[in-house]
């Protein structure tokens, strides 16, 4: 009985997740639009398979994974065993992406839409990779006491320079890789592991120390899947297509098959996906430590609905979410009034960044470890809006058909510029608010819209076009955040009569 209590509550907290996107999309179809979309009563069935989803998902999270992530994080913790510290760091990073289901999402988008050249799976071994080598530099970074900004200016550096090289066909999508790695399964384990360590290392402040893990999650895949589309595009030398795909007229596109076949399949490719996790858990509690798994039963049925969870989210989007955002962009791209479309873009980003559950839960861990320096509410409405402005950018440049590359070089020139007038206490919880604000519901409609824009578009590219929203709500965030700090700061130094200067060590 008081597991099913709370799964209904995780029932209506993923409703309430989903809730804005409803709220937005029902408002301009009744008020701008005028019109009831087709399709509906699928759509609707969509939502409600992606809110069953996405609360089987939580529940097995808090059941199974959640549990023993928290107990090995403390148990290596203690140990202090910088080899066993740094493979439980790449283990647990590289598992807890590969079954991501934004970028479950995201990689079958660009593999359709690339007609194939682009391989889902690759893709996500790759990002994956990319994010268990992060975490576990990022613990090396707390064990040592090492700033976060130098890591991540370095860092950003390095993203710019590979942009400059890098294939049109890859830069947007590449940026987006980097924001959907850090999401409903990512955010908890990872965050949970740099401030875990930080609090047990005696002389590290967990605000200064214990955040950062989730920046350099989001930023090291954005430069290996450059990469790759360097090998793919310019070394194999693949020609990506013509300038446009018609996504309402692939069958991939218009929604999953529900046949007992389809169904089995689609059960044992989310097998495939949790694996990692179910083998890295295995393997750390079992073979490392040698203990056994506490609560074992429980933590089977954990991970049966994380694997139920997994799939019902999938087959939801492409019932309903995917649908969602490439009839709307159809729709408002022919009311020939831009007005009404910046005006979507930034009430979806707005809308949806305020209920994230990962926004709330780091802004209230944030205002803890400030003690007072930090308000948790007004660090979610700075975040929501740099997210609402991020993405009305991003529209605006499809719509232009501007090249991604200078929007995204300048955003993070402006990024690192904040990142040396600062206040230090704030930089790392900065980086890392970049990195939770597009949740699974969001990144898969945000998604969708970029596409839909490119594809409606006479002269865009689906590939090189339709990609980098995620990546604008990922940066801008990282500014309002930081400008904000720098104005409040600046005024604090001068009421108190303090100088106005704060360098960075």
């Amino acid at each position: 009985m008081r597991e099913l209590k709370i799964f209904w509550s995780t029932l209506l907290h993923a409703g309430r997740n989903l809730l804005p996107i409803v709220l937005v999309v029902a408002a301009f179809q009744l008020f701008v639009l005028q019109s009831v979309p087709e399709g509906l009563t699928g759509i609707l069935v969509g939502l409600g398979i992606v809110v069953l989803g996405v609360a089987l998902f939580l529940q097995g999270l808090e059941m199974g994974i959640f549990p023993i992530g928290r107990s090995l994080s403390n148990a290596f913790a203690r140990r202090g065993s910088l080899p066993l510290l740094l493979g439980f760091g790449f283990s647990f990073g590289f598992a807890a992406v590969i079954a991501e289901p934004a970028l479950i999402a995201v990689a079958g988008q660009a593999e359709t839409i690339s007609e194939g050249h682009i391989d889902a799976m690759t893709l996500r071994l790759i990002i994956a990779t990319s994010v268990g080598l992060v975490v576990a530099l990022g613990v090396l970074r707390t064990l040592l006491g090492l700033p976060l900004h130098w890591f991540m200016i370095g860092g950003y550096i390095t993203v710019v320079t590979i942009t400059w090289f890098a294939p049109p066909e890859i830069v947007g999508l590449a940026y987006d890789s980097g924001g959907v790695t850090t999401n409903i399964v990512t955010v908890p384990l990872i965050a949970a592991l740099g401030m875990g360590l930080a609090a047990a290392i005696s002389g590290r402040n967990v605000l200064a120390d214990g955040f950062g893990l989730v920046a350099l999650a989001v930023m090291v895949p954005m430069i290996t899947v450059q990469a790759y589309g360097i090998y793919v595009f310019e070394i194999v030398g693949i020609d990506p297509g013509g300038e446009s795909l018609d996504l309402a007229g692939d069958p991939a596109a218009k929604g999953a098959s529900l046949d007992p076949l389809s169904i089995l399949t689609g059960l044992l490719t989310t097998l495939r996906d949790v694996l990692p996790i179910i083998a890295a858990v295995l393997f750390f509690q079992l073979v490392i430590l040698r203990q056994p798994i506490p609560h074992l039963k429980r933590v089977v049925i954990g991970f049966l609905l994380v694997i139920l969870g997994l799939y019902a989210f999938v087959v939801g989007l492409e019932l309903g979410l995917f649908p969602i955002g490439e009839r709307m962009a159809d729709q408002l791209i022919a009311r020939d009034n831009l007005i009404f479309l910046y005006l979507f873009a930034f009430a979806i980003g707005f809308a949806t960044t305020m209920a994230e559950p990962a926004l709330i839960a780091i802004g209230d861990q944030a205002e803890q470890a400030a003690r007072g320096q930090i308000n948790a509410a007004v660090i979610r409405l700075l975040v929501a809006l740099g997210v609402a402005i991020g993405i009305t950018i991003g529209v605006h440049r499809i719509l232009a058909g501007d090249s991604i590359h200078l929007y995204v070089i300048g955003g993070y020139a402006l990024v690192i510029g904040l990142t040396f007038v600062a206040p230090r206490y704030i930089v790392p919880l900065a980086y890392d608010l970049g990195g939770v604000t597009t949740s699974e519901v969001t990144v898969p409609l945000v998604t969708a819209l970029g596409i839909g824009l490119a594809t409606q578009i006479e002269g865009r590219n689906a590939l090189m076009d339709g990609f980098g929203l995620i990546a604008f709500a990922s940066i801008f965030p990282i500014v309002t955040v930081l400008g904000y700090a720098t104005i409040a700061d600046r005024v604090n130094r001068r009421l108190s009569g303090r100088p106005t200067t704060d360098d960075i060590d």
